[in-house]
């Protein structure tokens, strides 16, 4: 039999002498054809083909749609047939983008005639172990039921290669090539374990994560700024998967990680998974439409990440395709729906708390129920808003409308100490210092009469002859530097700090501004440089107005500890004003946030209302005092605060149904709920959907993920369509294959090494991508006419005869650039860096509101993974190699194959570079003693393998041409050539001419090519 046979044998065997399958050859063409007009939503003439019943009712004309065995008499079918455009089904508009072939109208026919069984589409299926000898197995039968052998196992060099682009992303190191002269399969296998064990392997097979978690550094959006705490998640994500997290926990801990018992800081860093959505700053939108959407985008991430379905299309009206009512889209959404968005502070790294921890004993252990304590009172703040709201709302009305201004009154001071400084009273009750000035000082005074309440306080820095430059300062100019000032109550010897803010100065020096007074660093102050010898007033508010008490005292303290050594008040007095302003209530930004909508407060913008709430809370600023007192006694923590998602406890939001998916159209209430072609799901928490999805009972999350991985691998799916295992989706082309794997991926404790090295080990994994095709039982080549027949079985090669050529990550392509020029730094996680970019490529940002500072050291050679990724305008050597915009979820990049992107690796900034740290390398390398031995390394470096006898001609005869081009140039021009990566001992037209010969083998499109 001739191999071009094949397709037309396997048509006619698959349309006559088997049953026809509903899930795999009847509902695609249901989906393609027909639900559109005959579905959930829609149901002309009657006729719905979503299942049996409904297909099987009489329909408004008296006819039948289907009649079970009888296809002739089956209305269906007659539609199918007809000529008439007013009576053919699907009409012809319909047909002239997805034309109905005579074969769909045949299984149609054949379908009935059988009995027009419905039956459950497989990707719903459970999870059965088929009958097989693994991978190979699998795939063998099939290709040997269309007459093919698998290719050859490809050469060691190419395994080490793909195996280390594959798990790394970087080039394979000389030793790891050097294992190819000796090559077992022990060998190969050893190669497998090392590269999961390094660290590399997380950065990775994490960034894979990353596109599937939208991950990005700013924002979204018009003004999309930047999310400097955005490399935790990022982290929390490389740590995960080196160490093998089992998928079902790395799930559960990114949904849900904070409504695990005794959640530990990891566990809730790992939920910034759903604060990877977008977030809108623009003024005058109404935020509830963005929670919402925000909601919208955490559900039809889950929908596509776990279970390989396009969920969203369920938003706006009952799913035309799958079987997803709207009802259970918003069953789903529920469980999103009463998760608040939330800053919490969790160690930088989990390695930094555990040395922080050992350094400090057991008195770090005692933070930790002081720190949940915190972040118990914050989350209470939501509740208490609207009453604390209504309260300032009155108190603001009310100053308003007495349009009163303060009126200060000189305080009278009961006592007064200085550190340094010796303080005497004047007259007019102010304080002078007689001495010569200190290099720091504190001034402490206290208050104890003074009848009328308190709602602000001045000091007042008066100028004095006695004073160098008149003062106010001590400092020779007449400058001074306050670095602090607080105000307290004491009474029988304790002590309650008074809320200041809003720190306001008559003049104020630049960068030295009275805001700082205010803040935690001493180095930082008011100061009047410029306008010295004058009198100058700062005022601060309080946040509640005080009235001293018989037994209280007012306790003011002036610190001065600026490190240039001087700078200390020689001329003071203290005032108060009692009068309520609206200045005095609160801060002018909490003040325009209260004078907004509540609907319309944006959720970042709105920051500064919840810090303040927290200041003046009782309860966060008794949990918040006792937490520092503790601190206080050990050095600085390595924290850092994080946006994470919380769970709403009260005042729990209700779910509707949003008609069309319009937030200001509620329909029916919906409780939480999965989707009924699944097992059920019991509770009503993140955390019980989070356990469903890998629940061993859920079909669908093992499968999408082996397929994930599968991708990852082969650059195709067992099933093609990865982010729809839908009705519209395609079917797997190895079914048993998939829910083998699916199956064995559970029970290796679902991890992530064990199931890619079980693939990687396959001999299906390890064939050749060469286009040699041999038929079963026939060695040698492929013959012309085979290899046609081939082109016609399998152009994409679904059946995997052959590995495939793939073209590296946007990311990976750069890295490999890196690793081959010997630039690459090795550090591990972080924040985000800069590395260079075009000039202006930042102005395009919103408003110029973003500055690109290129990252020096080590910083500058730093994974691609780690560059700072603005959502509206990213790094152009990423978005040309096709890195997603970070907007949704990505399963699967495209990969487009353009001149730009030769161009790009040729003359962008860091790819040259690159070249010339090559050439710097080979040069420096005494151990290379000629240019053979340097063009060989060189090679090898880039794509592996030694040059071949042309090839390594070919660059010889570059070599020399450019060495002759450098001789006779100008040495500045020759200069340029290789910047700043100078070769030492080496003449300055050799350096050149090298660069020249390195930025061509780095351009090599075996480079960025995974073979």
């Amino acid at each position: 039999m001739k191999l071009s046979s094949l397709p037309l044998l396997f048509l006619v065997t698959s349309s006559t002498l088997f049953a026809v399958d509903f899930a795999r050859e009847v509902q695609p063409l249901l989906a393609e054809h027909c639900l559109e007009c005959h579905g959930p939503d829609d149901s002309k003439g009657g006729l719905v083909l979503t299942n049996r019943e409904l297909a099987l009712k009489t329909l408004k004309s008296g006819a039948h749609g289907i009649v079970p065995g009888k296809p002739d008499e089956s209305e269906m079918i007659a539609r199918l047939l007809s000529t008439d455009p007013e009576e053919q089904m699907p009409p012809p508009k319909h047909r002239e983008k997805h034309p109905v072939k005579s074969r769909d109208i045949e299984v149609l026919k054949k379908w009935i005639a059988e009995g027009a069984k419905f039956e459950q589409h497989w990707a719903y299926k459970p999870v059965t172990r088929p009958k097989g000898d693994g991978i190979d197995g699998f795939i063998r039968a099939k290709l040997a039921e269309m007459g093919l052998s698998p290719s050859r196992e490809a050469d060691p060099i190419t395994l080490i290669k793909r195996a280390t682009y594959d798990l790394h992303g970087l080039p394979p190191s000389l030793s790891d090539l050097a294992d190819a002269s000796d090559w077992s399969d022990q060998k190969y296998e050893v190669l497998i374990d090392r590269l999961l064990a390094s660290e590399r392997f997380g950065e990775r097979w994490g960034r894979h994560w990353l596109d599937m978690a939208r991950y990005a550094d700013s924002d979204g959006y018009e003004k999309d700024r930047p999310r400097p705490d955005a490399w935790r998640f990022r982290d929390w994500v490389i740590r995960a998967i080196n160490d093998d997290m089992p998928f079902d926990q790395f799930t559960i801990e990114q949904l849900a990680g904070d409504l695990l018992p005794e959640a530990t800081p990891e566990q809730i860093v790992a939920t910034a998974f759903n604060r990877q959505t977008l977030t809108n700053t623009e003024g005058g939108t109404d935020q509830e439409q963005f929670r919402i959407e925000a909601c919208m985008d955490r559900t039809e991430t889950l929908g596509t990440v776990w279970l390989g379905l396009t969920v969203g299309c369920a938003r706006c009206h009952t799913h035309k395709y799958d079987q997803i009512t709207q009802t259970e889209y918003y069953q789903l959404f529920a469980y999103f729906n009463n998760g608040d968005e939330a800053n919490r502070q969790v160690p930088t790294s989990p390695a930094e708390w555990a040395a922080y921890e050992k350094n400090n004993g057991d008195a770090v252990k005692k933070l930790i129920p002081l720190r949940k304590a915190l972040d118990a009172a914050k989350a209470e703040l939501p509740v208490k808003l609207p009453a604390w709201e209504k309260a300032i709302q009155e108190r603001l009305s009310k100053a308003a409308a007495a349009k009163t201004t303060q009126k200060f009154e000189s305080l009278p001071i009961a006592e007064m100490k200085a550190k340094a400084a010796n303080l005497k009273k004047q007259p007019d009750g102010s304080l002078l210092a007689e001495n010569k000035a200190p290099k720091t000082d504190s001034y402490t005074l206290s208050f104890r009469s003074h009848a009328k309440p308190i709602s602000a306080l001045q000091l007042e820095v008066l100028p004095d002859a006695s004073l160098p430059s008149h003062g106010p300062g001590q400092n020779k100019n007449g400058n001074f530097v306050l670095t602090k000032f607080s105000a307290s109550i004491e009474q029988n010897k304790s002590r309650r700090e008074i809320m200041l803010h809003s720190p306001k100065a008559d003049f104020e020096q630049k960068t030295f501004t009275a805001e700082k007074v205010l803040d935690a660093d001493d180095q930082t102050g008011w100061a009047i440089s410029g306008s010295t010898g004058k009198k100058h007033t700062l005022t601060l508010q309080l946040a509640q107005p005080i009235t001293l008490k018989a037994d209280e005292t007012l306790v003011i303290e002036l610190e001065q500890n600026y490190k240039q050594l001087g700078h200390t008040i020689g001329h003071l007095r203290l005032l108060a004003a009692s009068e309520e302003t609206e200045d005095s209530i609160a801060p002018e930004a909490v003040r325009k946030i209260l004078s907004e909508e509540p609907k319309r407060r944006n959720p970042v913008v709105i920051q500064p209302l919840w810090d303040w709430l927290a200041k003046v809370d009782p309860e966060v600023v008794a949990a918040d005092t006792a937490l520092k007192q503790a601190e206080a006694k050990l050095p600085k923590p390595p924290l850092m605060d994080v946006r994470v998602i919380t769970q709403r406890t009260n005042t729990p939001r209700k779910t509707n149904l949003l008609h069309r998916g319009d937030f200001l159209q509620p329909a029916e209430e919906v409780s939480p709920g999965a989707l009924s072609t699944l097992p059920p799901l019991k509770g009503s928490s993140r955390l019980d959907l989070a356990k469903w999805l890998v629940s061993k009972n859920n079909p669908l999350t093992p499968r999408v993920t082996v397929n994930h991985f599968w991708t990852r691998l082969f650059g195709e799916g067992l099933v093609h369509t990865v982010a729809d295992f839908g009705v519209r989706g395609d079917a797997p082309t190895h079914p048993e294959l998939l829910d083998w794997l699916a199956d064995e991926f559970m029970k290796q404790g679902w991890s992530r090494k064990k199931i890619l090295k079980t693939i990687m080990m396959s001999a299906t994994y390890r064939q050749s991508s060469e286009f040699v095709v041999r038929p079963s039982g026939r060695p040698g080549g492929l013959k012309p006419e085979l290899r046609t027949a081939v082109m016609e079985i399998d152009p994409k090669n679904y059946l995997l005869w052959r590995q495939n050529r793939l073209r590296v990550d946007g990311e990976i392509v750069r890295d490999l650039y890196l690793g081959a020029s010997g630039l690459l730094s090795a550090k591990i996680g972080g924040p985000s860096v800069y590395p260079p970019i075009p000039e202006g490529i930042d102005a395009l940002s919103y408003a110029g509101n973003f500055k690109w500072t290129t990252s020096k050291g080590e910083d500058r050679y730093r994974r691609g993974m780690y560059t700072f990724f603005k959502r509206t305008a990213p790094h152009p050597d990423l978005t040309t190699f096709d890195c997603p915009d970070a907007n949704t979820t990505n399963v699967r990049r495209t990969v487009s194959n353009t001149p730009l992107q030769a161009l790009t690796t040729l003359n962008a900034e860091a790819f040259s570079e690159a070249a010339q740290a090559l050439a710097k390398r080979v040069l420096s390398d005494a151990s290379l003693k000629d240019d053979a031995s340097r063009l060989t390394q060189a090679f090898r470096y880039c794509v592996a393998r030694r040059p071949s006898a042309p090839e390594h001609a070919s660059l010889q005869k570059l070599l020399e041409e450019s060495r002759y081009t450098y001789q006779n140039t100008s040495a500045d021009e020759a200069k340029a050539a290789f910047g700043t990566h100078a070769a030492p001992n080496i003449a300055t037209a050799e350096n050149a001419a090298w660069v020249a010969v390195t930025r061509i083998i780095l351009n090599l499109d075996e480079l960025i090519t995974r073979e």
